[in-house]
Parts: C-alpha cells; structure tokens; sequence
C-alpha cells in the first residue's frame, strides 16, 4: 500500500474498452485501495455509470461523478470522433480535466485513434514536439523495459526518433527509478551502415548528445526486445505496433502449447502438479495485464492508455501507470531534457486536428 500523502486525481473514461462501467470502475477500486491518495473525476452516461458505482461504496465517496451526452465507440474513426464527440463525450470531458488542472492524469480503455487525435487537439503538444509517441511497459528477460512509439503515428524522420528516445528515457526514470536508462533504436542490425537514412542520422545524433539521464546504446534487433540489454527501445509506431502485437500473438501461442503438452498424458499431468508454483510464476511473468498501460507522451498532459479488451486487474495497471507518471514527475524530467538538447529551429507545436485523427493506428 503507498503511503504518499500527495492526493492525485485521475480523470477516468468510464465508458472505455470492450466491457463497460463494471470493469472500469471495478478496475478503479481495485487501484484505489492500492494508493488510498487516488481521487477520481468519473467520466460516462449517468445511466450506465451510476448504477455500477453503487456497488463501490467507498469509491463512489472518492471520486466525483460528471454526467455526458455520448460515448466514443471502438471502432469510430479518429476525424468522426474529434467531429461529434467534442464537448460532449465522457473522453473529451476527461480530457478536458487534465487540460483545466482539475485532474493530473487521464485514463481510457477507449479508441486508440479517437484518443490520440483527441489528446493532440485538446491538450496540444509540448513545445519542439511535432508527434506523439505510444509508449509500452514490455516485459523481458531482465526485468521490464519501456517501447515506443508502439502505435500513436506511423513513420518517424530523424529529429522525431530522437525525440522519442528523449522522452522513453524520462519515462524509464519516472517509471523505474533509473537515473540513466540505456536507449537504443531499432533496427534490421547493429551496424553502422544498417537500416534506413532516418534511423542512421538519428543514431548519430544520439551519440552526440551527452544528457545526465540517458546513455545511448547504438542500434538494437528485434530479438533484443525479449533479452533486456536496453531500459528503452525506440522505433516508429507501424513497426512499433506490429512488434508489439507479434509479441502478444507469440506468448499466448507459448501458453497454449504448454497447455497442450501439459495435458498430453497422465504423466504430464502429474509432472505439472510437481512443478505447479514454477509454471504459476510463468504465468505472472507473461500475463499482459501485469504491464497494462500505455503512456502518450509529447503532450501538455499525461494519458494513459488502456487494452480495451482487459479485465478489472488490467484496467487497474493501466491506473497505477498514471498514478506513477505523475508521482514521479514525467512531464518535468521530460521537458528538462528536451530543453536541454534542442536541435534547430522550434517546430510547430499545434498541428491540424483533423489531418491528425487520420494517421493514427487503431488499436
């Protein structure tokens, strides 16, 4: 249980994901206990929300309850979500929460792409940022190392990878008490003369830079991402989500197959009641809500980013990412460092609400 005094509010899009207000808000009473100084603003369609939050007592008495028109399903697309969805879905009214200091994180379970074009309007980028990166908790062989951009955008120049790996390294500080997180940047090999111009010149540009809370590590391959030898890795958000999603489709493949061959025969049967706690650790270590929550990072604001598929235990992760964010600072450590290695002229930090909703990769 946290024992931080420092009430943190978080603005949640109860209406998110595949399961509704049961999961969500179960998900929240979940974090709740967890970190007793979470306060909630609670987002939704007051007949679908309050009957649920009845059944949370002590969470109904935390947590404010704002009533909204409509919701933004699964598969609305990103520039018909900014279109009808302003000013009166529980994930604007969410979002608005963050951008008026009412609330310090935004939670959703919601569209991927209506999300992302909604956070880039209404929060708007931090300054010298042009896009933003999806970042990923992924479990590997030493621990958890963070992957971005896994899905916010698709293509990626130089000056935004280095980016990238600017704020992926300010979130493995905030999220793993790491002073210097080690980065690399994917790629198809570790040589020099490997890979695509973009990924070239942002890897020289790394080397250049000298930060106290980033070491670059060169260039890394897509096996590295299951062996840890890097605290960040940094790609564009079509390789990213295809990665990301490979790695998911391959761990239920694994688990399946060791179902299977477990069951097999009466000696397999009895052999796994022998190594039953080592195959329930397995389990722990490959189950995807444990590392639930994906961060939006570049903009004036922390979002956090559920599956919208997951369970209670899976939207309570995704809680406990943003009640650490903000915690731990990643805004400020995040703003520190691309203050600190500017390159160039200030880039526009607005951008075009509707061009924006139709680049991002739906979840």
């Amino acid at each position: 249980m946290s024992t931080n005094s420092r009430t943190i509010t978080i603005a949640l899009d109860v209406m998110g994901g595949d399961h509704g207000p049961a999961v969500v808000l179960a998900g929240a009473e979940l974090s709740r206990r967890r970190y007793p100084e979470i306060r909630y603003i609670l987002h939704g369609e007051e007949a679908a929300v309050l009957p649920e939050l009845e059944k949370f007592p002590q969470l109904k008495a935390q947590s404010v309850f704002v009533a909204c028109e409509s919701s933004i399903a699964m598969d609305t697309k990103p520039s018909q979500a900014l279109r009808h969805g302003r000013k009166v879905s529980g994930m604007w009214k969410a979002l608005e929460s963050v951008k008026e200091r009412e609330a310090d994180v935004m939670v959703s379970a919601g569209n991927t792409g209506a999300l992302m074009a909604m956070s880039k309007f209404c929060l708007r980028m931090m300054p010298g940022i042009e896009r933003p990166a999806l970042a990923a908790v992924w479990p590997n062989q030493k621990g958890e190392s963070i992957v971005l951009d896994v899905g916010a955008t698709i293509g990626a120049d130089a000056e935004a990878l280095v980016d990238y790996a600017l704020m992926g390294s300010a979130m493995a500080r905030a999220l793993f008490n790491m002073k210097r997180p080690r980065v690399g940047l994917l790629n198809i090999g570790v040589e020099e003369v490997k890979g695509l111009e973009e990924i070239r010149t942002a890897g020289q540009r790394l080397k250049e830079i000298d930060l106290p809370g980033m070491e670059y590590a060169g260039f890394v391959e897509g096996s590295d991402l299951g062996l840890g030898g890097v605290d960040v890795v940094v790609t564009e958000g079509f390789t990213g989500n295809i990665a990301l999603k490979s790695a998911e489709g391959t761990a239920k493949q694994v688990g399946q197959y060791l179902r299977d061959a477990m069951s097999r025969t009466l000696m397999a049967r009895i052999g796994y009641l022998f190594a039953k706690s080592a195959f329930d650790h397995l389990k722990q270590k490959m189950d995807p809500r444990k590392v639930n929550g994906a961060v939006f990072l570049g903009l004036n604001g922390v979002v956090i980013k559920s599956h919208g598929g997951t369970d209670a235990e899976g939207i309570a992760s995704a809680i406990d990412v943003g009640h650490n964010m903000v915690r731990n600072n990643l805004q400020d450590k995040i703003a520190t460092d691309l203050e600190q290695t500017r390159f160039g002229s200030e880039m526009d930090v607005g951008g075009e609400a509707e061009s924006a909703g139709t680049e991002e990769l739906e979840n």
